[in-house]
């Protein structure tokens, strides 16, 4: 193990604007993170089954397509059933103030809504991922 954090940030459901996904990905692997990003139009399998391969410590999802309530509960739900609820969820998009208690009660760790900077995005994750040994 490189003791590196490593993290998965992905694009689950039929969204096709990935720009804010690939800057944060280039933002996290300049801070010397490792990354893998998974692309476009991934299901929530898609995106459990890299996290599980790579021996993620967190994985980023970014939803613009208003799907964020069932794209982020699958995964977790996904991660739960691998056995992976080590693993930490988090996310950036489009996603209503209303919506945000729901989505940490069901366990995302952050939401980073529009405006959000990479530096914050960045610190956040030094500060609430585990650094492997």
């Amino acid at each position: 193990m490189s003791g590196r954090i490593r993290v998965v940030v992905a694009k689950p459901g039929l969204d096709g604007h990935d720009r804010g996904a690939k800057v944060v990905a280039r933002a996290l692997r300049d801070a010397g993170m490792e990354v893998v990003y998974t692309g476009l139009h991934q299901t929530p399998e898609q995106v459990v089954e890299t996290a599980l391969q790579e021996d993620a410590d967190a994985v980023g999802l970014s939803v613009l397509s208003g799907a964020h309530m069932t794209l982020f509960a699958r995964v977790i739900e996904l991660l739960k059933e691998k056995g992976a609820e080590d693993v930490v969820v988090f996310g950036g998009g489009i996603v209503p103030e209303e919506d945000m208690p729901a989505l940490t009660r069901m366990g995302v760790a952050k939401i980073f809504t529009p405006g959000a900077t990479t530096t914050e995005i960045v610190d956040w994750v030094r500060e609430h991922v585990a650094q492997p040994v």
